[in-house]
């Protein structure tokens, strides 16, 4: 193919890629006409198949043997016409995979001064490499979609290509003197670029890049130690497919997208409705709590309300009736303080004992009276381990009459276990009266 048919057939492609582009964004406004930007269904963690994100590319431009930095195997810039071509599918916001193909002439030119043993030389290339391209310009916070992206790209591939060159008596040669030999050669092509947004599915590419060959016979003649290498500076056009409902990866801004979900009119309903439900539970949690009479039963549960302050009640919350107590064994007597209830299996005093142990501890501290706590359990369990438990139960009460200032001597401990009822233990309304601490003289 020569040049002539060359040019026609890329300006061919690219008009050809304006319209197919032009017409999908015609699509595109036909269709999503009433929905903006701001009101896009992608969501941040929604997948990658809520975009279009599987783009083709051509280009062409200029080829040449020397890069702006480092040593060049020929001294003078001899550009030459390049063309390329490109198949990506973006993963992320940020990250793709492209097949690239550049193919052209690179020229060398020494001026008539010989290097590495050769004038200058002509080198028909054709390279595909497997590319990773990062974005840079996806990422914004001052606008809510992006018209311009900037991005960097490193790939590896292969290059096959044919030296010819001329040297320094003007002889032009092939390379190991066969004009047919095609070299294949491991390339490293490393580049930067830019892409300007023309529509949602089309982007006008602008681009460098440098392919590194690891090798020394690019040029035709021999250029140890000295690796070989060209740039290829480009324009394009690049079309993305897809439904024109979706958006292409390319222009979204996935901040834009967090805020939206963040300030989502029905997410946003969603929370209030979830406060205004913790609320009521809240209120329920504090309806079950509230407790108006103190006596330690809540008052959804007290059948009893307002039973006067330092009252002993049952389950229900009304006031205990002792029954006079003619089983005791022992030749201690009740003192005339009221009696401390307990919880099933607990030792942990009731808030509406603090009365009773107040009234007890002051007329203790008032008299210097020496009394016996004791402790007594209802009949579940062993014997034993009610009989710990009521030593707990007569611990707790001494420990707060002592933090209440009463002298400790003046306060003896003694256990009964499940001994000595003073109720019936085959009725719940018996164990309860019988979870106690009584004070004795």
């Amino acid at each position: 193919m020569n040049y002539s048919t060359l040019k026609k057939t890329v300006a061919l492609s690219v008009v050809s890629l304006m319209a197919l582009g032009a017409a999908k964004a015609q699509t595109s406004t036909d269709t999503t006409k009433t929905v903006s930007s701001a009101t896009s269904s992608a969501k941040v963690f929604g997948g990658l198949g809520q975009y279009n994100h599987i783009s083709i590319g051509i280009n062409a431009g200029m080829l040449s043997n020397q890069i702006p930095f480092g040593p060049n195997t020929t001294s003078h810039f001899s550009p030459s016409f390049g063309y390329g071509a490109s198949i990506r599918d973006a993963f992320s916001h940020f990250f793709s995979l492209s097949l690239d193909y550049v193919g052209g002439t690179v020229k060398g030119d020494n001026q008539g001064l010989s290097k590495f043993g050769g004038l200058d030389y002509k080198t028909s290339t054709n390279s595909i490499a497997l590319t990773a391209l990062v974005n840079f310009g996806s990422v914004s916070f001052l606008h809510r979609e992006n018209a311009v992206n900037f991005y960097g790209d490193a790939g590896y591939g292969l290059d096959f290509y044919k030296p010819k060159f001329d040297l320094a008596g003007g002889t032009e040669k092939a390379y190991a003197n066969i004009y047919d030999n095609t070299v294949k050669e491991a390339v490293f092509p490393v580049g930067v670029g830019v892409k300007f947004k023309l529509s949602d599915a089309l982007a006008l590419n602008v681009g460098y890049k440098i392919a590194f060959i690891p090798g020394y016979n690019f040029t035709g003649y021999h250029t140890y130690p000295q690796q070989d290498h060209y740039s290829y500076s480009y324009a394009g056009l690049e079309y993305t497919f897809g439904s024109s409902s979706k958006k292409n990866i390319d222009w979204v801004n996935p901040i834009a997208t967090l805020y939206d979900e963040l300030y989502d009119a029905a997410l946003r309903q969603e929370v209030e409705a979830l406060k205004g439900r913790v609320t009521n539970v809240e209120t329920a949690v504090a309806d079950l709590k509230k407790d108006s009479d103190g006596d330690g039963v809540s008052d959804q549960f007290d059948k009893c309300p307002n039973t006067p302050a330092g009252s002993v009640v049952d389950g229900s919350g009304c006031v205990i009736v002792f029954p006079k107590d003619t089983t005791k064994k022992d030749s201690v007597k009740a003192a005339p303080y009221s009696n401390i209830q307990f919880e099933f299996d607990s030792s942990v005093l009731r808030t509406s004992s603090y009365p009773v142990l107040d009234a007890t501890s002051a007329d203790l501290r008032a008299t210097g009276k020496t009394l016996t706590v004791a402790g007594y359990a209802s009949s579940e369990g062993t014997a034993a381990h009610n009989l710990r438990l009521s030593k707990d139960r007569a611990n707790s009460v001494k420990t707060y009459l002592v933090n209440s200032g009463v002298d400790a001597k003046h306060l003896k401990i003694k256990a009964f276990g499940e001994t000595h009822p003073i109720a019936d233990n085959s009725t719940e309304e018996g164990r309860v009266a019988n979870r106690r601490v009584e004070f004795h003289q």
